[in-house]
C-alpha cells in the first residue's frame, strides 16, 4: 500500500478510544507502551489504579492517537503452487481506480 499519512484529530482519537471497550481504556491509561516494567504486578497495580480513578469516564491519554494512510496504491498478492502467483495492483489515477495483473 502507497498513500499520504495523515495524523487524525483529537476528536476523531476521542471518538474511536470512548468506542473501545472500559477495560481497553483503562489498559490505555495504565500501559506506557513498550517502556519496561520491572514485572506484572506494576503493570496490575497501575490498571487497578485507573479503574478506582475513574470507575465510570476514561479520559483520553495525552500520548493517545492515530494516523491513517490515504492510499493511492494497493497490490494484493496471493500465492500458488509453483511460484504461479497472483498479484493485482490498484493504482488511483485521475480520480479512479485502475486495475492491473502484474507479472509474480
Amino acid at each position: 500500500m502507497e498513500g499520504k499519512v495523515e495524523k487524525v484529530s483529537e476528536r476523531e482519537s476521542l471518538e474511536y478510544f470512548k468506542s473501545r471497550p472500559y477495560e481497553s481504556q483503562i489498559a490505555a491509561l495504565a500501559s506506557k507502551q513498550s517502556g519496561i516494567l520491572k514485572d506484572r504486578q506494576q503493570l496490575e497495580e497501575l490498571f487497578g489504579q485507573f479503574k478506582r480513578e475513574y470507575p465510570d469516564e476514561v479520559p483520553l491519554p495525552r500520548n493517545w492517537g492515530g494516523y491513517r494512510i490515504v492510499p493511492d496504491m494497493f497490490e494484493f498478492w496471493q500465492g500458488r503452487p509453483g511460484r504461479m502467483h497472483d498479484r493485482f495492483e490498484y493504482r488511483l489515477e485521475n480520480g479512479a481506480w485502475t486495475i492491473r495483473r502484474l507479472s509474480p
